[in-house]
């Protein structure tokens, strides 16, 4: 019997047989906390898909400010290390912040969130700090990504019970 040795895990090492990032330790290109596009699957067609490591910041207040959507794709969102608050309103030409629902989803969960369907960053619910892996078609943050800041009326406040 062959024996080998196994060693640590070097881009330049793995390079012939596929790449990697470390999802809890994220480095390189980055849009702020999104570290987008480190390790990508090739799928049928020209596009490939990404799997882009985001840390999300527990905020004093959850206040939804924001949404965005893609218009071509859905999202996946993998919660790795916290369970998570995600708030989605329905697919719509304008933004409808009034029929925003939030979601209290647990850590290991994967998400699909439907194209079109407004969102944003999942918020950690236990720890300062939680690890989620994003999964989009590359760099459709740069091409396929309408974000709408919401006027003071319509900002939504997330409690819980």
């Amino acid at each position: 019997m062959r024996k080998i040795v196994a060693r640590l895990i070097t881009i330049e090492g793995f390079a012939p047989y596929g790449s990697y990032t470390n999802v809890l330790n994220p480095s390189g290109n980055h849009l702020g906390d999104f570290y987008n596009d480190p390790v990508l699957l090739p799928v049928s067609g020209d596009m490939s898909i990404a799997f882009s490591p985001l840390v999300s910041h527990k905020p004093e207040r959850i206040i939804v400010s924001e949404a965005e959507y893609h218009n071509t794709t859905g999202e996946g969102i993998l919660l790795l290390d916290d369970d998570a608050v995600i708030h989605v309103a329905p697919p719509s030409k304008k933004p409808v912040p009034e029929l925003t629902e939030a979601f209290i989803v647990p850590k290991g969960t994967i998400v699909k969130l439907n194209v079109g369907v407004w969102h944003l960053a999942p918020i950690p619910v236990n720890n300062e700090i939680m690890h989620v892996m994003i999964v989009l078609p590359e760099r459709v943050y740069a091409n396929d990504c309408t974000v709408v800041q919401y006027e003071l009326d319509d900002q939504i406040e997330i409690v819980s019970k």
